[in-house]
């Protein structure tokens, strides 16, 4: 007998759509039946004209904790992601102290237990020296951060050879690197030339260039070429970024990401939204954003992930002597799926490439290939049920991040999320959470997967 089935629905995974219903036991997608198929269960539930999707995976999170816990927690980024119908998320080092040694991840695993309000993946960083990469390993995280620019000295791998010897260690490893690109030369020259200019957010979008974010990317593409380690580059946010990406990518087992607010929003959003939108790369022009649109419709882009790192609203108001200065990042992790879908609405995806981008592509390279990412057999019963009938505006009042806003306000989409289940149990309706915090945190235990076309 089965503990659940979901009776009526669509199933959209990133082959397409499909009549089906799911049968669910043991917090597992236990068969896919067709339509009305008698089956044994405890429960039934009638989802007749709605859309299952299976939980999106957010690749790149900050959730802030240790150290910085009145910005984000454990509890509260992670019942955000639920409310947004990210089922799985992938938290990145850069805390207090960052995740940088074996009992730093250990740590971090003991303070989220019985906290977190979905599945939970930890990320660490690689130090220029390169300490502590035998014990780290050890605890399968999902991936080792290799930083280029813009960090503090110890993590800083600014050349080419920092990169590589890097990688030359990592490759026999079997792991994945995550390589946020950048070039320390350009901002150091380009900040250094700046001091007696307006210190402005055009400022701080020419310290940070589309040259420095291809730079980045092509020596992280030859070194990994070089070394055979396996990659993944963060947040490409520029044309020539993604000019660069898709002239080198087959030299490497590459993959690539940007996030919603570079699809989304370009640089004259800086006169409406100011320091709410300051982060990391910063934003780019409209030409850019097309040609990231485009290459995220032609599949050169593999996953779209946030980059969640939200501030107190008291941090973000402050007054700085320069936009630069501003505390960087946004929150966004509630509101993946609603960028999404807003991209859908406008004839720029489909829905299976919603799940390609953000659910079975990010799984499949962080290691999570099997358990995430697929309403499959055997895989975790992480299911989205969507309405296409109703339609959402996102609203800052609705946001339970720490930082109690949105970019995204206004924004109307015409779906709704009426439910969201982790491994079959449901964790969120449209009226806020109905169970107890009952996330796990994932290790990378499977393959990492190179993705189609690779």
């Amino acid at each position: 007998m089965f503990d659940l089935i979901l009776r009526g629905g669509t199933v959209v995974n990133a082959d397409g759509p499909a009549r089906a219903d799911v049968a669910i036991a043991a917090g597992k997608v236990a068969a896919l039946m067709p339509p009305g198929e008698g089956a044994p269960a405890r429960l039934e539930i009638r989802v007749d004209g709605l859309h299952l999707l299976p939980g999106l995976v957010d690749a790149h999170v900050h959730l802030r904790e240790p150290g910085l816990t009145h910005k984000e927690d454990f509890a509260s980024g992670s019942l955000a992601a639920a409310a947004g119908g990210v089922t799985t998320l992938l938290d990145m080092p850069t805390d207090e102290p960052w995740t940088a040694a074996a009992a730093d991840l250990e740590a971090k695993i003991r303070s989220a237990q019985g906290r977190i309000h979905v599945d939970v993946g930890f990320q660490v960083a690689l130090r220029r020296d390169l300490a502590d990469v035998a014990a780290l390993r050890r605890l399968d995280p999902v991936s080792f951060e290799l930083f280029t620019a813009d960090v503090p000295e110890p993590f800083l791998h600014a050349t080419m050879d920092d990169v590589v010897q890097a990688l030359r260690v990592m490759a026999p490893l079997d792991v994945l690197v995550g390589i946020s690109p950048g070039d320390q030369s350009i901002l150091a020259g380009e900040t250094a030339r700046g001091l007696d200019l307006p210190r402005d957010a055009a400022a701080f979008c020419r310290s940070r260039p589309p040259l420095a974010e291809a730079a980045g990317i092509s020596r992280a593409l030859l070194a990994a070429s070089q070394t055979g380690a396996r990659i993944h580059v963060r947040q490409t946010s520029s044309a020539l970024g993604i000019r660069t990406w898709q002239r080198l990518r087959d030299i490497a087992d590459a993959s690539i990401e940007t996030t919603p607010q570079c699809l989304l929003f370009a640089t004259d959003a800086y006169d409406r939204f100011g320091a709410s939108l300051k982060a990391s790369p910063p934003l780019r022009d409209r030409e850019d954003v097309a040609n990231l649109r485009e290459a995220l419709r032609s599949g050169a882009i593999d996953i779209v992930a946030t980059d969640h790192a939200p501030h107190s609203p008291a941090e973000k108001a402050a007054a700085y002597p320069a936009f630069a200065d501003i505390p960087g990042g946004i929150p966004g992790v509630q509101t993946l799926l609603a960028a999404m879908l807003h991209l859908v609405d406008a004839g720029e995806l489909r829905l299976q490439d919603v799940v390609r981008v953000c659910s079975v592509n990010p799984a499949a390279r962080f290691g999570l290939a099997g358990r995430k990412g697929a309403i499959r057999p055997g895989h975790d019963a992480d299911i989205l049920v969507l309405d296409p009938g109703a339609t959402t505006m996102v609203r800052h009042a609705d946001q339970l991040s720490k930082a109690g806003y949105t970019p995204f306000d206004g924004l109307e989409i015409s779906w709704r999320l009426r439910t969201v289940f982790l491994r079959g149990r449901a964790i969120f309706d449209g009226g806020g959470p109905v169970a107890a915090a009952s996330g796990r945190v994932v290790t990378a235990c499977a393959p990492f997967l190179s993705l189609p076309g690779r």
